[in-house]
C-alpha cells in the first residue's frame, strides 16, 4: 500500500508513532512523479531541493516538539496561477515564462504555518481559461485513469497529480468549474469554497469577482482538512470576508437524516449523458437510505449562466490581462521598433490563442457602444441567477446535480470548436456567478472514466456541503476506486 493510499489523518499518526518521517513522504512524491509524470505531465516546476531540506527540519522538529501545524509534513501541489515566493510561476503561458516572484500568495503562508511542503507548481490552461489543460502554454496534461483523455481544466494539473497519487492532495483555482470538473474528470474530490472565505492575494488574476482558490484531495475528510488551513480573512484581500471560519473536520458526523435536498430539473436535462443521470440517480437513493429526502426544483435562470459567465469572464481577464505588456516583467519581444509595437508584439507573441480569444471578447463587450447592451446586461442576469439559488436555499440545505454532463474527453476531440468546450461548464458555471460554494465527489465510472456527483451549499455553509459530501463517501466505494498507471 503506496502511503498516498492513506488519509492526512493516518498519515499524521503515521509520523508521530515514528513509523515513517517527513522524508519518506517527500521521498515518495518525488519517486512517483519520476515514475509517471512523463506520462501525465502534470507538473510544470518541481522544488525538490528545497522541499528536502524542509522535510529535514521536520523530521529533526518530530524529535523535539510536542505542537505541529494542521497539514505537518504533508506534500502537496500547487496550482501555477498561485505565486511562490522563488519558485516559477508561469500560468502555463509563455508571456510569463521568467517569472520569479518576490513574494508568497496568503495561501501559501497558510501552508508554511500549517508545515506543509510544497513539492512544485502544477500545469493548468493558460492563464485559467480552459476546460481541459490542453491550452497550456508548455505541454498538455493527461487523464491518468485513460492517457488518451483529457484530465479537466483549468486546474488539470492539480487533479492529475492527485490521481495519479504524485501528491495526496493540491491547490487548484476555480472561476467557472476548473476545480470540481477536473476533481470529476479524474475521480477526486474537489472544492470551491465560498466567494470570500480564502483569499485571493497573489492568485494571478482572471476574473475577480468569480476566482476562488479551492482544495483537490482524495477524500472527503483531506479536503476539509486542506480548506481548514487555508480559510480566513486577509487585510491584503478586499473581497475576502470577515466571516468566522469554523471547525470543518467536526461537520463529517455522517449524519443526514432529515436533510432536505433539491435537484433541479436542468441540471438533468438536454445534454447530459444517461450514464451521468443515472449516477447522480444511484447518489440520491443512498443519501434517501440515510435518512435524507429530496424534490425536484427548477433553477430558471440557468440556461443564461453560460452566455453571462463568458460575457462577464472575459471583460474582467481583458482588464486583468493589459498588465501584462512586456515592459515590467515576463515576456518581451526581440522585434519591437518602438513602445506601441512593443506591447503589440509582446502580447502576440506572449499569449495563446484561447486568452487572445477572451481578451478581444472582453474588449468588445466593454466598448463604447456595447457595454449596456452586454456587459450590463450580463451583470443584470447574474443577479436573477443568484437569487434563484437564494429561493431554493430558503427550503432545501443542499442543491445536488452532476458535476459535468459527460465523463472526460478524448485530447483534440473539441480543442477546435471552442463552444463545445465552454459547453462542458454549463453545470458548475452557476455556482460561480452566485458565489455560494460547491464541491465534486466520485460518485461512479462509465467506461473506466469517474463520473462526479456536485453538491452545492448556501453561502458560507461549506459545513453542510462536507457533512452531506461525507456521509455518501463512507456509504458508498467510489472514492477507493484508483488509476491503473
Amino acid at each position: 500500500m503506496a502511503l498516498f493510499d492513506h488519509k492526512i489523518s493516518e498519515l499524521k499518526e503515521l509520523l508521530h508513532k515514528k513509523e515513517i518521517t517527513v522524508s519518506d513522504l517527500v521521498d515518495e512524491s518525488y519517486q512517483r512523479i519520476q515514475a509517471v509524470d512523463d506520462k501525465v505531465g502534470a507538473f510544470l516546476a518541481l522544488n525538490e531541493e528545497n522541499a528536502r531540506t524542509y522535510a529535514k527540519e521536520l523530521d529533526e522538529a518530530l524529535e523535539s516538539r510536542n505542537e505541529f501545524g494542521l497539514l505537518f509534513g504533508m506534500p502537496i501541489g500547487v496550482k501555477d496561477n498561485i505565486v511562490t515566493k522563488g519558485l516559477r510561476t508561469t500560468c502555463a503561458s509563455k508571456i510569463l515564462e521568467n517569472f520569479d516572484p518576490i513574494y508568497d500568495a496568503t495561501v501559501v503562508k497558510h501552508l508554511q504555518t500549517a508545515e506543509a511542503v510544497t513539492i512544485g507548481k502544477l500545469n493548468m490552461d493558460e492563464f485559467a481559461m480552459g476546460s481541459s489543460t490542453e491550452n497550456s502554454g508548455y505541454k498538455p496534461t493527461r487523464n491518468p485513469w485513460n492517457l488518451e483523455t483529457v484530465p479537466g481544466g483549468s486546474s488539470g494539473g492539480s487533479a492529475a497529480a492527485v490521481a495519479a497519487g504524485e501528491v495526496p492532495f493540491s491547490l487548484g483555482s476555480d472561476t467557472g468549474g476548473s476545480i470540481r470538473q477536473p476533481a470529476s474528470f479524474c475521480g477526486v474530490v474537489g472544492l470551491k469554497p465560498t466567494y470570500g472565505r480564502v483569499s485571493r492575494f497573489g492568485l494571478v488574476a482572471f476574473a475577480s469577482s468569480l476566482d476562488q482558490i479551492g482544495p483537490i484531495t482524495r477524500t472527503v475528510e483531506d479536503n476539509a482538512f486542506l480548506l481548514q488551513a487555508i480559510s480566513g480573512i486577509d487585510e491584503m484581500d478586499s473581497t475576502s470576508a470577515n466571516v468566522e471560519v469554523p471547525d470543518f473536520l467536526s461537520s463529517l458526523t455522517g449524519d443526514v437524516k432529515g436533510l432536505k435536498i433539491a435537484v433541479p430539473k436542468e441540471y438533468l436535462g438536454e445534454g447530459v449523458n444517461e450514464e451521468v443521470k443515472q449516477s447522480v440517480l444511484d447518489a440520491l437513493k443512498v443519501l434517501e437510505g440515510l435518512g435524507a429526502t429530496w424534490e425536484e426544483v427548477s433553477l430558471p435562470h440557468s440556461k443564461y449562466a453560460l452566455a453571462t459567465y463568458y460575457l462577464l469572464s472575459s471583460s474582467e481577464a481583458s482588464a486583468n490581462l493589459s498588465r501584462f505588456d512586456g515592459v515590467r516583467y515576463g515576456y518581451r519581444s526581440d522585434n519591437a521598433e518602438n513602445l506601441i509595437d512593443l506591447y503589440k508584439q509582446s502580447r502576440a507573441e506572449g499569449f495563446g490563442n484561447e486568452v487572445k480569444r477572451r481578451i478581444m471578447l472582453g474588449t468588445f463587450a466593454l466598448s463604447s457602444g456595447y457595454y449596456d447592451a452586454y456587459y450590463k446586461k450580463a451583470q443584470k442576469v447574474r443577479t436573477l441567477i443568484k437569487k434563484d439559488f437564494e429561493d431554493v436555499f430558503e427550503k432545501y440545505d443542499v442543491i445536488i446535480g452532476p458535476t459535468t454532463p459527460t465523463p472526460a474527453f478524448k485530447i483534440g476531440e473539441n480543442v477546435k470548436d471552442p463552444l463545445t468546450m465552454y459547453a462542458n461548464d454549463i453545470l458548475t458555471i452557476p455556482v460561480n456567478l452566485a458565489g455560494v460554494p460547491g464541491i465534486s465527489v466520485p460518485c461512479g465510472l462509465s467506461n473506466g472514466l469517474p463520473l462526479g456527483l456536485q453538491i452545492i451549499g448556501k453561502h458560507f455553509d461549506e459545513s453542510t456541503i462536507y457533512r452531506v459530501a461525507h456521509a455518501f463517501e463512507q456509504a458508498t466505494e467510489h472514492h477507493k476506486a484508483k488509476p491503473e498507471l
